[in-house]
């Protein structure tokens, strides 16, 4: 590595503070140094190793929709490259992590528009999917092959819990025969076909279980109840989907739960996927699809899934829409906090976010969620989402939508094109072959996914204020109770760079953390060990600081 560079950067920051030179080794970049604006200060980290918070349990991303063409189709080798950089928990020679190692896996349990071709409704071919039960009720387990493909591919890696999610009823089972709403506001299911749907569930996750040889730890019954999901004014649909009301998610909850239980599975339910995670803690439209946490965990309300079998202690959602202006977005995750904390071993998840906020340019390019951008600008927006839903909210879980993408929109952490241009919705490009491109997003995400893995418990860094942070530095620290093993995470989502000096309640082995920077240069690379009294923070960057405490 060329670490003439940090020498370099180095070198003036103490000639600014002291006067002298100190030589010091870190990371390598190969920016221009003199374009980047230098902190006189030295901050410092305080990390309450002590104060432990809450229990990390992992961080994933869907195989929805685009997985199930790449995985039928694609050639062998680029498969394995795609699935290396999503799963991959080993390094490379030079030390570098090969891929982001997610730990959580969603698979998507297809509703059967796929089949239906243009009859669907559903414009793009790429959102629709198959289903394993046919019409006639019996079961064909060699459907959804692309995904499955995936699945064994995520197994291979050692991701550590898979989730099996669902977003409308098989098309047998609908209202219209269709994969999306005729109705605004209750599910799209025929009166009478609840329980079929649950043993339809049940009867996907008992059986991939048996044929893939993968158990499934949580079904989500239910995704994004609050949208209408309904046509446009062409009689067309851009995806699957249903609404429906708190009481129908818990008859079906319950009727999953007794399934489960009979069947001796040991799968979890997590309810929620909220489509905006104020539907959460407070009463939105009063439609009897909001204040979730209340109705569904609140022992004294009717609708109270806790005393179920086979129930998560979870609160599930997603992140749409509460991420801008940054005042609003701390806001909203201090208000989920305190509903939370109401109810005493009730845990958080985010499980879904893309970008659809239109934040402006000077945020990410293009402005909005359209135009696909591989670089930091949006990995940073994103990772400040990252930080602030597991810091302010206490986010055990954080999931991104959908792990591969071709269109020329920001909802990938993988993106796919022909070479030519940034994506396209045509149903042909790319369906058998094309360019795979890793994105910064995927990287940053990767600072957390890689290093905080399940069991691993977050602890307290002191003197942060959220909303300052928000536009400057953001620290959250993590640490394996077992092994001692202490995991840093700082976004700098400034023009500055700054150094830390780490204060800790305990004592770290050789004194020295080990960095993985993501920036405009680099994805997830080692860096030379930094001094726990100069620890730097790269400008547009995320870093993640590894070590271990001495116990």
């Amino acid at each position: 590595m060329n670490t003439r560079f940090f020498y370099n950067n180095i070198y003036l920051l103490f000639v600014l503070i002291f006067g002298a030179i100190l030589t010091f080794g870190a990371c390598s970049s190969k920016t221009d140094r003199s374009s980047q604006s230098v902190s006189p200060e030295v901050r410092i980290m305080k990390v309450c190793f002590n104060q432990e918070l809450q229990v990390m349990d992992g961080f994933g991303a869907s195989d929805a929709w685009r997985c199930q063409m790449v995985g039928k189709y694609w050639p062998e080798e680029k498969k394995e490259e795609i699935a290396d950089m999503l799963f991959s928990q080993e390094f490379d020679e030079k030390g570098n992590p090969k891929g982001i190692g997610l730990s959580i896996w969603r698979f998507y349990i297809g509703a059967g528009s796929l089949e239906q071709g243009a009859g669907s409704d559903i414009s793009d071919e790429w959102r629709r999917a198959e289903c394993f039960q046919l019409p006639d009720r019996t079961y064909d387990w060699q459907k959804q092959e692309g995904q499955r493909w995936f699945l064994q591919a995520a197994r291979a890696r050692g991701v550590d819990k898979y989730l099996a999610f669902t977003i409308s009823p098989p098309v047998h089972m609908t209202l219209n025969g269709k994969a999306f709403s005729s109705q605004k506001q209750k599910m799209n299911i025929k009166e009478g076909m609840m329980p079929d749907y649950a043993d339809f569930l049940v009867d996907c996750v008992e059986n991939l279980q048996k044929n893939e040889g993968i158990s499934f730890d949580y079904l989500s019954p239910v995704n994004e109840p609050q949208w209408d999901w309904l046509a446009g004014n062409n009689g067309k649909a851009s995806q699957e989907g249903t609404p429906a009301v708190n009481e129908e998610l818990y008859q079906l909850t319950r009727l999953i739960s007794e399934r489960l239980q009979k069947r001796g599975l040991s799968t979890k339910i997590a309810l929620g996927e909220a489509a905006s995670i104020n539907y959460l803690y407070e009463i939105v439209d009063d439609d009897s699809r909001d204040n979730q946490i209340d109705v569904f965990w609140d022992r004294g309300s009717s609708l109270c899934v806790a005393p179920l079998q086979n129930m998560e202690h979870v609160i599930t959602g997603h992140s749409y829409f509460s991420v801008w202006p940054v005042a609003g977005q701390v806001e909203h995750r201090q208000k989920l906090n305190t509903k939370v904390k109401q109810y005493p071993g009730l845990k958080y998840w985010q499980t879904e976010y893309c970008i659809l906020e239109n934040p402006g340019e000077d945020e990410i390019p293009g402005g909005a969620g359209g135009q696909r951008d591989l670089g930091i600008k949006t990995a940073l927006f994103v990772a400040r989402i990252i930080h602030n839903d597991i810091v302010l909210s206490d986010a055990s879980s954080w999931q991104w939508w959908t792990a591969l993408t071709r269109a020329d929109y920001k909802d990938g952490l993988i993106y796919l094109d022909d070479g030519s241009n940034n994506g396209s919705m045509d149903p042909d490009y790319c369906k058998k072959d094309g360019y795979v491109r890793s994105s910064k997003l995927m990287w940053a995400f990767g600072n957390y996914s890689f290093f905080v893995r399940p069991g691993m418990k977050r602890i307290h860094v002191e003197d942060q204020d959220p909303l300052v942070a928000s536009t400057d530095v953001m620290i959250s620290a993590y640490k394996d109770p077992d092994s001692g093993k202490l995991v840093i995470v700082a976004v700098n989502t400034s023009n500055k760079e700054y150094i830390y000096k780490l204060n800790i309640d305990e004592q770290v082995k050789g004194g020295k953390l080990i960095p993985y920077v993501t920036s405009d240069q680099y994805n997830l690379e080692k860096g030379v060990a930094m001094k726990t009294d100069s620890i730097i923070i790269f400008p547009q960057s995320v870093v993640t600081l590894t070590g271990e405490v001495r116990k």
